[in-house]
C-alpha cells in the first residue's frame, strides 16, 4: 500500500552556485558515505549527484507529508547507487520501502520518492 509520494525539481545551476558559495552545504546534505561517494566526482556530474541527492531527499520527505525539518533531516535518509548504478534508499525514518528515481537534464534535476508500507 502506498504511503506517500513526493516530486521535486532542482536547478543544477542554483546547487553549483550554493556549493561554491557555502561548501559546507555538502556536509549538511550528504551522509559521509554519499559524500565519500561524491568526491569519487568531478565537474558536471559532482553538481548532477549533488543536485540529485538534495532533491531526492527533499522529494522523501514531501513523501513522508513533513518537509526536511525537526522530524527528517538531510542525515536521516542516505541514498546510494546499487551495483547496476540505480539509486536506492538505505537508510530512512520510514518503516517500509522508499522507492526513488533521479533523472537529470543539462539544466535541472527531478526526482520522485514513493513511499510504500511493507
Amino acid at each position: 500500500m502506498i504511503y506517500g509520494t513526493g516530486i521535486d525539481i532542482t536547478d543544477l545551476a542554483r546547487v553549483k552556485a550554493v556549493v561554491a558559495k557555502q561548501p559546507q552545504f555538502l556536509q549538511r546534505v550528504l551522509t559521509p558515505d554519499e559524500l565519500t561517494d561524491y568526491r569519487q566526482l568531478s565537474g558536471a556530474r559532482a553538481v548532477e549527484f549533488i543536485a540529485g541527492r538534495w532533491s531526492a531527499k527533499e522529494s522523501y520527505s514531501k513523501a513522508m507529508g513533513t518537509g526536511i525539518g525537526r522530524a527528517v533531516g538531510f542525515q536521516d535518509i542516505e541514498i546510494r547507487d546499487n551495483a547496476a548504478g540505480q539509486p536506492v534508499v538505505l537508510r530512512q525514518p520510514f518503516a517500509g520501502i522508499a522507492h526513488v528515481s533521479i533523472s537529470h537534464t543539462d539544466t535541472v534535476v527531478m526526482t520522485q520518492v514513493i513511499l510504500e508500507r511493507g
